[in-house]
């Protein structure tokens, strides 16, 4: 009989949860229909995702060193990836990439796309 404690269970769950995330950003990325879209999708997801599978890994190898690395590792994801994602979508609205049909409004319509921001 294998006896499985708490929080391997939830180490486990954890880390199921987040690649669930992981392939729920893939997803997202092949299938939304313009690059605003796919960049919120892939950085909110991906990023949960990451951090889901760092906090599993931590309950199932437990340790001072490996806290600190994974703390760093979430620290470092959720710092990053809002940057990350505006710098996408920046960029994408600046090369002129199309909006989606289903877009209703553009914000920044007015604004220039090669300055001033």
């Amino acid at each position: 009989m294998v006896v499985v404690t708490v929080p391997e269970l939830l180490g486990h769950v954890l880390t199921a949860t987040g690649t669930a995330l992981v392939a729920v950003a893939a997803l997202g990325l092949v299938r939304l229909p313009d690059a605003y879209n796919r960049a919120n999708a892939v950085a909110k997801a991906a990023a949960l995702g990451v951090v889901c599978v760092l906090l599993g890994v931590l309950l199932l190898m437990p340790g001072v060193f490996t806290a600190v690395v994974l703390g760093l590792g979430v620290l470092l994801q959720l710092v990053t990836t809002p940057f990350a994602a505006y710098a996408v979508g920046r960029s994408a609205y600046r090369s002129g990439a199309p909006l989606a049909r289903a877009t209703h409004r553009d914000d920044l319509g007015g604004a220039p796309r090669d300055g001033g921001w």
